[in-house]
């Protein structure tokens, strides 16, 4: 997509002609794959790293336009929001020491990003989910300006029709409502490609499919969204609702999810995998092609298939079919996107080459998975590995297996075969593989931030906590070592200054309240029961209209008669409030100044938070 000036598909002509070369482009393929074209070796591998900025505060940074022009490098590239970017490594040759050269590679080019990100006062980090990102930077003032953004967006939710809705329940439950497509914004993943022979797709597709719920359960590192626990892979979850196209109704919804694991395995080549997608997954965008696929190979050109691609860059399968061109000869690849970013570059090569070590290590008997496993259970694997991580046990060869078996057992073993086949390093594969190993028998980056957090949440309040986390994992990442290697935090990695914290770092989240037609009988107890001085009224809407303190109801404690009223009648509407951004200086002198101990935080009319004096 990146490539093109991409525009919504507008009208029926538009269309039309979109559609057109998307189905020249099938045949182009067709006749490539009939001709034999497809180069089938060498196998090659790639990445692409997305990677987080953050500001001194250890907020999201708005930088992204301004540190890309600094960079002036084209491995670098956007991403949806302005706190994220991407760099895409160089392919590499199957063989040797390719992982560790491609580990070198992703090093140098991390670290011009991060001098590069040093002028503007902004930091590089890896993390699958931002722990600091909040509901404000989700606000499209957020969105990378560029077209193709805003076109996906518009087309995303001209196809739904409503809000998006993002639902996701673990330990904790996050649901919101929101009116962009920015919560895949907080995702950040790391992206390994995989060369694959055309001829062998079908088993190929199927054995991917098959082996990325045990895969993902020793890779997952984004186990929290705004402070709740929810999933060990929580992008797993919120990648798919966040460009959700479909819509709750009345009626039965059969579609499939435009970011998914799919409905069945595979069947046929590799242009049936496409056409399936094609007649799946409706077409949002379009753009200005020239010529047709089908008159640049009969002039022996090969096609980019430009029209066929840009229809794939918005199907979000967990495991991608990609085409290319290298040197003059197509290609097709496995791009396996649940993947986190982070915890260290080392994690992410060893994420990599375990993954490829499976890939091509399959043995005999799983030559035709389907005659192994029903595709329920490898999705129920893949899900389960999401939720659970390296907790999660498997349907594998008929029994249920837990991660650590499977993967210790048989997929090590399985991994070390296929990289010896293709002549890998054994000097490069036993030192990514054993990161492998030793995170099955340690921890995780999803039970390292876990622990981590429920460790700070004990000692501070959570804004607080998850800025010690963010500079946590920093100040880890800058070392260089594997997440099985890494302390818990102290709690002395980040130091605060009162001048310069909000109101939102300091907030209590967690707020009782009452609504308005509320007895005072029962709003006088709930404020006894949980030994609360300020109760917030919201009225059927959920809006802020009015406060209760102590002082107002203290004096109804011995006139029960009185009691029975609703609150309405003797709350405070005159309101004074502030914000999630307002410096906790100026929130303490508006409370000195009006002789109060408590103000509601707000946005726009709805509650977020409260401050009291106690917070100072």
């Amino acid at each position: 997509m990146g490539e093109l000036l991409v525009k919504s598909l507008g009208d029926s002509l538009d269309r039309a002609k979109y559609i057109d070369l998307l189905i020249k482009d099938i045949e182009a393929m067709q006749e490539m794959l009939v001709q034999g074209l497809f180069e089938k070796s060498p196998l090659r591998i790639g990445a692409e790293q997305e990677f987080c900025l953050v500001n001194e505060a250890w907020d999201p940074a708005n930088k992204a336009m301004e540190i890309l022009k600094d960079l002036d490098d084209p491995h670098f590239t956007t991403e949806l929001a302005q706190y994220n970017l991407e760099v895409n490594l160089d392919h590499a040759i199957l063989g040797g020491e390719c992982f560790s050269k491609m580990h070198g590679q992703l090093d140098r080019l991390l670290s011009l990003a991060k001098a590069a990100a040093e002028k503007h006062g902004v930091k590089i980090l890896l993390a699958g989910i931002l722990p600091t990102i909040t509901t404000r930077h989700m606000q499209l003032s957020y969105m990378t300006p560029m077209p193709r953004y805003r076109e996906l967006n518009d087309a995303i939710k001209q196809l739904r029709k409503s809000d998006l809705e993002l639902h996701i329940k673990g330990v904790d439950e996050i649901n919101l409502h929101h009116d962009s497509i920015l919560y895949e914004g907080c995702n950040t993943s790391f992206q390994s490609h995989l060369q694959i022979d055309p001829d062998d797709f079908e088993d190929t597709y199927n054995w991917a499919q098959a082996i990325a719920g045990p895969i993902l359960s020793v890779c997952t590192n984004s186990p929290m969204l705004m402070g709740k626990e929810l999933w060990n892979e929580t992008r797993i979850a919120l990648f798919s609702q966040s460009v959700d196209t479909r819509v709750s109704s009345y009626l039965l919804n059969e579609r499939e999810a435009r970011v998914g694991f799919g409905n069945d395995w595979a069947k046929g080549t590799i242009i049936d995998f496409y056409k399936d997608s094609i007649v799946r997954f409706r077409s949002l965008l379009t753009a200005a092609f020239e010529g047709d696929s089908v008159s640049e190979l009969r002039d022996g050109k090969i096609p980019k298939l430009k029209a066929l691609n840009l229809h794939n860059g918005t199907v979000y399968k967990w495991n991608r079919l990609c085409y290319g061109i290298t040197h003059e000869k197509p290609h097709v690849r496995l791009e396996c996107r649940y993947m986190p970013s982070g915890p260290s570059t080392a994690d992410e090569i060893a994420n990599m080459m375990f993954w490829t070590g499976v890939m091509l290590g399959r043995p005999q008997k799983f030559k035709d998975i389907r005659t192994q496993m029903d595709f329920k259970e490898a999705k129920d694997n893949f899900y389960h590995a999401a939720r659970y991580g390296m907790a999660a046990q498997f349907h594998w060869e008929g029994k249920l297996v837990s991660s650590q078996s499977l993967i210790l057992n048989q997929l090590l073993p399985m991994a070390y075969t296929g990289l010896f086949r293709m002549n890998v390093s054994p000097k490069d594969a036993e030192r990514y593989l054993s990161i492998i190993e030793h995170r099955v028998n340690s921890r995780n980056g999803a039970e390292w931030a876990l622990q981590a957090g429920r460790k700070l949440k004990k000692q501070y309040k959570l804004p607080e906590a998850l800025k010690i986390l963010t500079a946590t994992t920093y100040e880890r990442q800058q070392k260089g070592y594997s997440v099985d290697a890494w302390e818990l935090p102290r709690g002395d990695e980040l130091s605060f200054d009162i001048a310069a914290k909000q109101v939102g770092d300091c907030m209590n989240t967690d707020v009782i309240t009452a609504q308005e037609t509320d007895s005072a009988a029962l709003v006088l107890k709930m404020m006894q029961w949980n030994s609360i001085h300020h109760l917030p009224i919201l009225n059927e809407t959920l809006d802020l209209i009015g406060l209760l303190t102590w002082t107002d109801v203290e004096m109804y404690l011995e006139k029960p008669k009185k009691q029975q009223q609703s609150v309405a009648k003797i709350m405070r509407r005159q309101l004074i409030t502030t914000t999630a951004e307002m410096p906790m200086m100026a929130a303490k002198s508006i409370m000195t100044g009006n002789a109060i101990n408590c103000l509601p935080v707000v946005k726009g009319k709805k509650l977020v938070g409260i401050i009291t004096s106690k917070d100072f």
